[in-house]
């Protein structure tokens, strides 16, 4: 496997980021690449969590390497997109479940952050100590995902002993070693709220149900099971962010939420956007190995010595090199404290989700029947780099708030507008 290449912008870290322990996880992520790699055939092959890979990221503090301190490393986007990127180049399902643990230690210390500091304090301090990770769960059969708007089916119940949690999510990455499920669900109050309830998983708990029906084209590996609540008590404290359906209304936000939105938006597009170009480096660099390998007895030679060859494998290295391009500014300007805006955020997740699939697209056409080969890696990631189109924000939600962005932007240049 190549190790990615780390650009003079993408060690240009603030200076608050840049400590000693920063740099040392950066690098124990590039050493662990070899072990995860190793595995990853057969976890996809057999469709079975990677349960080994989180006891190494844990011991080289990998898994807080995002919390904030004083109980996490505090590493910026753009130390946390090296990282990614190079788990994910080894084995992108482990690097899928560390993202979304990520996301979650991020959006704590966000602005306007309204989960209480006890409940905060517990999920990072375990991260830090344990290892726990932590996915928020809210995509449900009837409702889909949230972030197309309506109330979710489930329902927390207040009563003297705290919160019951009923209902059922799917997708719950990482669900086989979750300590922490952030469930999205509605109150059953006269004028129901909804919100984020925060749930930790016990040995033997009551009314919590797995079902192992992850079965995917790609990431096969995440464990992105189905979780079934009946009943699960809640302390009350653990309702962390309840609010009237229309306080999560873009246009009621406050200026402390709207700044908090950017930056996780920025922090998903760009780790999830790093996830993708990295299942398409590893495609790009069996593709080499192949070509190089690879002499035709009518040829005489490698195929990589072809110019039409070369030039073909160029239009890939151009795709990448657009892709860390985009990324690398984005993680540098979140880490400035300068982040995009949440439109301008899913159109980095479109463009480069886009180029890492034509990418291995185009390593397909170039290696023939040998890519499609289930003895060859690059058919497992390009079934790995085409789930970038599902996760959201999804594709055609990014380009119709761009359009409408659009159209807004050339009215108000009007003149007399």
């Amino acid at each position: 496997m190549r190790l990615p290449a780390m650009s003079l912008s993408s060690l240009a870290d603030p200076p608050r980021a840049c400590d000693r322990a920063i740099i040392a996880g950066r690098i124990a992520a590039h050493a662990l690449g070899p072990r995860l790699a190793a595995g990853a055939d057969a976890l996809d092959r057999e469709g079975v969590f990677p349960h080994d890979n989180f006891p190494l990221l844990h011991e080289a503090g990998l898994i807080a390497y995002a919390a904030p301190a004083p109980h996490g490393k505090g590493a910026g986007l753009a130390a946390c997109r090296a990282v990614i990127q190079a788990v994910a180049q080894a084995e992108p399902a482990t690097a899928l479940v560390l993202v979304m643990t990520y996301l979650q230690h991020r959006q704590l210390s966000c602005p306007g952050s309204r989960w209480p500091r006890d409940v905060q304090d517990r999920v990072l301090v375990s991260a830090a100590r344990d290892g726990a990770l932590i996915n928020a769960l809210r995509v449900e059969p009837e409702l889909g995902t949230p972030a197309r708007g309506g109330l979710p089916a489930t329902v927390a119940r207040r009563d003297r002993q705290g919160w019951r949690l009923s209902g059922h999510k799917l997708y719950a990455t990482g669900i086989p070693a979750l300590r922490w499920l952030a469930v999205w669900a509605r109150t059953d109050e006269a004028q129901p709220r909804t919100g984020v309830f925060l749930l930790e998983r016990r040995a033997g708990q009551a009314g919590l149900r797995v079902v192992e029906s992850w079965n995917h084209l790609g990431l096969r590996a995440s464990g992105s099971h189905e979780v079934i609540f009946d009943d699960v008590l809640l302390p009350f404290e653990h309702a962390v962010d309840l609010r009237v359906p229309e306080d999560w209304a873009p246009e009621r936000a406050s200026s402390a939420d709207r700044e908090g939105h950017a930056i996780q938006q920025a922090w998903m597009s760009v780790l999830l956007g790093t996830l993708y170009d990295a299942v398409a480096r590893a495609g790009r660099d069996w593709l080499l190995g192949f070509l190089a390998g690879r002499s035709p007895a009518n040829l005489g030679r490698p195929l990589s010595t072809l110019p039409r060859v070369q030039e073909q494998v160029g239009e890939i290295e151009a795709l990448l090199a657009a892709n860390a391009a985009m990324l690398d500014l984005a993680a540098l300007r979140v880490d400035a404290g300068e982040p995009p805006s949440a439109a301008d955020s899913g159109l980095l997740k479109f463009n480069v989700t886009s180029r890492a699939i034509e990418a291995v697209e185009r390593a397909l056409r170039l290696s023939g029947n040998p890519g499609l080969s289930r003895g060859n890696p690059l058919e497992r990631h390009y079934r790995d780099v085409l789930c970038g189109r599902v996760h959201t924000p999804q594709d055609d939600t990014i380009l119709a708030a761009a359009g409408q962005a659009a159209f807004v932007a050339h009215q108000a240049a009007r003149p007399g507008a």
